[in-house]
């Protein structure tokens, strides 16, 4: 996939679209219900790519949130992937699945509960093996599976029925299918702008990027952590609004609750980067004019 996963060959998830107020009875299945569930999806996805069936399936009998999945160096499917390193036998064409064993699944594949109870789940999957088939079989899921990577009826309700959800949509997604699919829905929730920090947190964790757009926070992504630029008042004023400095007291109190809302924004993209695992540091800076030199 890229520098931040070498040793991981085809990412991708079985999406699970609930119903509106659905929850889950449950967010992990023993191993006989991760085993029937994980030869459901090996036969999907040999459906979609014949190929597919000389590769090394690897997934676990639990579903997550979107943020749990898109983080820098992918760490759910890593952790998926060394797992499965440790499992003895050829690897070509078997299928591993992680289940719980006394409601505890192995290593750090515990779902977290704080970003449960959203509209769509996902059980994650690696797909390893020969490194030409992983490739054809990974060009054609990036161009295919968007369109046409719908899971089988029997895949469906054994996920419904093995987690306790209500489901109306099941298909496969690679992660950067998923990533397109998260870019388009923040963009329709106002967070657009954010996207490109995330984005190059996640695709090139080494990278650089600036956020210094219009009236949104600043933000520098640098050295896998995001900082944010906190102003004191004065400095906020000075950066986003330099005409003010002679404004009536009418003025100044539509100001002080631009000021409040700016705050907020900062909050709302702290809170989503940090939900992503992008560390966040806010940065104090007295001025505007030196913003820019103490994020870097």
């Amino acid at each position: 996939m890229n520098d931040a996963a070498p040793d991981l060959q085809l990412l991708g998830a079985l999406a699970l679209e609930l119903a509106p107020g659905t929850g889950a009875a449950r967010d992990a299945l023993d191993q006989d219900g991760a085993g029937a569930l994980a030869a459901r999806m090996a036969h999907d996805l040999a459906g979609f790519a014949a190929e597919a069936s000389a590769l090394q399936l690897v997934t676990v009998g639990a579903h997550y949130d979107v943020v749990e999945l898109l983080r820098p160096g992918w760490p759910l499917h890593r952790e998926l992937d060394q797992l499965a390193a440790r499992a003895p036998g050829d690897a070509g064409g078997r299928i591993i699945a992680f289940g719980a064993h006394d409601g505890t699944l192995p290593g750090a594949l515990t779902p977290q509960t704080e970003y449960a109870g959203g509209p769509l789940r996902l059980v994650p999957f690696v797909l390893g093996g020969d490194a030409e088939v992983a490739s054809r079989v990974g060009d054609a899921f990036e161009r295919d599976l968007m369109e046409r990577g719908m899971a089988g009826a029997a895949t469906a309700l054994l996920a419904q029925e093995a987690f306790g959800l209500r489901v109306e949509h099941a298909r496969y997604l690679t992660l950067h299918d998923l990533a397109a699919m998260m870019a388009l829905q923040y963009e329709h929730a106002g967070l657009a702008p954010l996207w490109p920090v995330l984005e190059a947190a996640m695709l090139e964790p080494d990278a650089e990027e600036w956020l210094e757009q219009g009236p949104e926070p600043i933000v520098h992504y640098t050295d896998r952590e995001a900082r944010i630029a906190l102003f004191t008042p004065q400095a906020w004023r000075e950066r986003y609004h330099p005409e003010s400095a002679h404004d009536s007291v009418r003025d100044c109190a539509r100001l002080e609750r631009a000021f409040e809302m700016y705050q907020a924004r900062q909050r709302q993209f702290s809170a989503l980067l940090m939900a992503h695992g992008v560390p966040v540091t806010f940065v104090h800076c007295d001025t505007d004019m030196d913003s820019h030199a103490q994020l870097a």
